[in-house]
């Protein structure tokens, strides 16, 4: 089936997307930090729909992949603004929103912002209030310092040659988001695949989301052998079979 490639005005920012038109519910699929539409889970996606007729968009936030702007400008707010826009003018009907890590923040707050549209989330280890954790748990005193002092600091990546850049205003404005501290109003069924070998977002913070969540249908899957990416086959088997059951349920 074949895919519409195009971008979207979102303020300053030109958004590029790629959709596929299929069935409803549609898929939208929202990346994580420093990742693109091009990665292995969002592609495995793509295919699956295409091969069974189902809707779906996948999108890169400003700053990464095929979108404008730099990533040095990147907010939370800003990003999750760009998600709502695909979801209001790309997307259609009601969609099963499926998050990979900051993704999964993303995620979260489309289904907060935006409750009649989201029939059902994904989340791949989600990492919610993941700006707070760096500046709580992972950063020392001088770079903190550091970072209030030159407005951002780089920090090395194991999944890529360049450093991560984490900003000033992306921990400020990462508290304008926090989920954690509180109940979360989200009533929609809820999947999360969690690797226990995950280095970047410890398995148990989904603990403590499923806990903060207000429906009752959710569903945590802690995978003992996975790591953070969770993209290899038998990943992306599992991701495609929650994602089908969803999408089949109720409809």
């Amino acid at each position: 089936m074949t895919s519409i490639k195009a971008t979207l005005m979102v303020g300053p920012d030109r958004i590029a997307y790629d959709c596929i038109a299929g069935r409803e519910p549609g898929v939208v699929f929202c990346g994580g930090f420093m990742s693109d539409m091009t990665g292995s889970k969002a592609s495995a996606l793509a295919a699956h729909c295409a091969a069974h007729d189902r809707a779906f968009v996948r999108f890169d936030y400003s700053g990464h992949g095929a979108s404008n702007g730099r990533f040095v400008d990147g907010t939370i707010g800003r990003w999750r603004d760009q998600a709502l826009a695909v979801l209001d003018n790309v997307a259609a009907g009601p969609q099963v929103v499926v998050g990979s890590s900051m993704g999964g923040w993303i995620a979260l707050l489309l289904a907060l912002a935006r409750p009649e549209r989201v029939r059902a989330l994904v989340l791949l280890a989600p990492a919610p209030d993941f700006t707070q954790a760096i500046w709580d748990q992972e950063l020392d005193p001088a770079e903190r310092e550091r970072l209030l002092a030159d407005g951002r600091i780089e920090r090395p990546s194991e999944y890529s040659a360049e450093p991560y850049v984490i900003t000033r205003q992306l921990i400020e404005d990462g508290r304008r988001h926090l989920l954690l501290d509180k109940p979360i109003d989200i009533r929609c069924p809820v999947r999360i695949l969690h690797g226990m070998r995950d280095s970047d977002v410890a398995w148990q913070r989904s603990i403590t989301l499923v806990e903060r969540l207000s429906g009752t249908d959710v569903t945590l899957t802690l995978l003992k052998t996975g790591d953070h990416r969770l993209s290899g086959a038998a990943d992306l088997q599992r991701l495609t079979a929650v994602v089908d059951a969803l999408c089949e349920s109720g409809s």
